[in-house]
């Protein structure tokens, strides 16, 4: 662990490609993970947990069959585990997920982007 704050700007500054999350840090057996999000992103689900998206910058919707909930900067929200769900950004939007360790981010691993670290 260091001793320096980590700066979402300078992480966000280093990629550009959408749905694409990355490690920025550690925290117990969960991954602080950054993304640029942009359009719709497929319907999916995690079975086994829960999963906490916060909108760093930007705005994004996230599509359930019960309704929908929308967030801005600053806000956040944590879709209950199991539930179906899909962000959706009309214009890219810079948002921090925290999630257990190896969770995939399409909630199936043979679809799933690698995540990197940053």
């Amino acid at each position: 662990m260091s001793n320096k704050a980590i700066s979402l700007t300078e992480k966000f500054a280093t990629f550009s490609e959408h749905w694409s999350p990355k490690i920025v840090a550690q925290l117990n057996d969960y991954d602080v993970l950054i993304a640029k999000v942009e359009g719709e992103f497929n319907w999916h689900n995690h079975p086994d947990t829960d999963e906490m998206f916060m909108v760093i910058e930007g705005e994004i919707t996230i599509e359930m069959k019960d309704g929908d909930v929308t967030l801005g900067p600053g806000e956040m929200y944590v879709v209950p585990k199991g539930k179906d769900h899909r962000p959706v950004a009309k214009k890219e939007a810079k948002i921090m997920l925290i999630e257990p360790q190896g969770v995939p981010n399409t909630g199936d691993p043979a679809t799933a982007k690698t995540k990197e670290w940053r």
